[in-house]
């Protein structure tokens, strides 16, 4: 579906001194300076899969999904969408896609949102059957019945997003962009989005690139992921795998009958105190350890010999935190 090769894109900036001198300057003689925002990022992407595109801020995300959709021209290397070059093939392209921007609408401010739909079905032909099909199974599971009549400006911020991916899903696009879109969002609203793109993935086959901050919807919607640093692809493999090679940590935390004096562990159990920050009462005692050396039943027969232990509860990592250990160079 998806095909990229070497892909880079730079900005020229231009470069200019503060006040008026500093304009005149630029004037007569410009000076630029080269932003490297994609580095030579190779990946595929095979029909049906969703993959979930990550980084920081400022990482590439958006100038990649931009250089895929056909909005920006590549500074060099090659992209193929359904085998078509995006920018030069930019209407063939827009066929076979849907995007959602988090901080973009596609949506007429003043027309009701019915009216809309029916503008996009005009512009991508959908046939009349499908279209009211569509509309129907739309309208069903984003709740949009009640909100057909009402102009876009007087909707909250979830119901324009649930807005948004019906009008981007309505002509049965082959491979949906989604950047940003459960941003802003409350858990709900959240819930119900993850739901409809798993739906759609699942029953339509349609392939989905994801971008985001929220780590729920990675977690929930993608079994591959992409991570971008400054420009550059530093990881493309299964979410699974990054569990397993980072997510070794798990955290144990026990409530104590009692103050916890000095506890002896077994020798070879590598266990480790938790962060301070993590301890908020002397009865409470939470330990971090490394899973590929020790197991969860060996804490807690080790500190149960100890002490007498009302309750404990065992964390898995989560992928913030493994996300984090990759930004700062645990793939080095």
């Amino acid at each position: 579906m998806i095909e990229v090769k070497d892909l880079t894109k730079i900005y020229r900036v231009n470069q200019k001194d503060p006040g008026v001198r500093g304009a005149v300057k630029a004037l007569f003689r410009p000076q630029h300076q080269d932003k490297i925002a994609v580095d030579h990022i190779s990946f595929r992407v095979a029909p049906g899969e969703v993959v979930g595109y990550i980084g920081v801020n400022g990482a590439g995300k958006s100038t990649t999904i931009k250089m895929l959709t056909g909005i920006l021209a590549a500074t060099s290397g090659e992209v193929r969408v359904l085998g078509r070059d995006p920018h030069r093939q930019r209407v063939a392209n827009a066929r076979d896609i849907g995007v959602v921007f988090g901080q973009r609408s596609q949506l007429w401010w003043d027309l009701a949102l019915i009216e809309s739909l029916n503008l996009i079905g005009q512009i991508y032909r959908v046939e009349p059957a499908r279209f009211q099909q569509r509309l129907a199974q739309f309208s069903d599971i984003l709740e949009l019945k009640s909100l057909l009549q009402v102009p876009i400006r007087n909707m909250s911020l979830g119901q324009k997003m649930r807005a948004e991916l019906a009008a981007t899903l309505i002509h049965d696009p082959q491979i949906v962009y989604l950047d940003e879109p459960t941003i802003g969002l409350d858990l709900i609203v959240k819930e119900r989005i993850r739901e409809f793109i798993r739906q759609q993935n699942r029953e339509n086959g349609a392939t989905v690139i994801l971008t985001t901050h929220d780590l729920g919807d990675i977690e929930q919607l993608c079994q591959r992921v992409i991570i971008i640093d400054n420009g550059k692809l530093i990881y493309d493999g299964p979410l699974s795998t990054i569990r397993d090679r980072f997510g070794k940590f798990r955290a144990i935390t026990f409530e104590m009958a009692a103050d916890v004096g000095p506890l002896v562990m077994p020798p070879g159990t590598e266990v480790m105190p938790a962060p301070a920050e993590d301890v908020t009462d002397a009865r409470r005692l939470v330990l971090r350890f490394d899973r590929t050396h020790t197991t969860a039943s060996q804490v807690a027969a080790a500190i149960m010999n100890q002490a007498e232990v009302i309750d404990f509860s065992l964390a898995e990592p989560d992928l913030s935190s493994i996300i984090k250990q990759i930004y700062n160079g645990a793939l080095d």
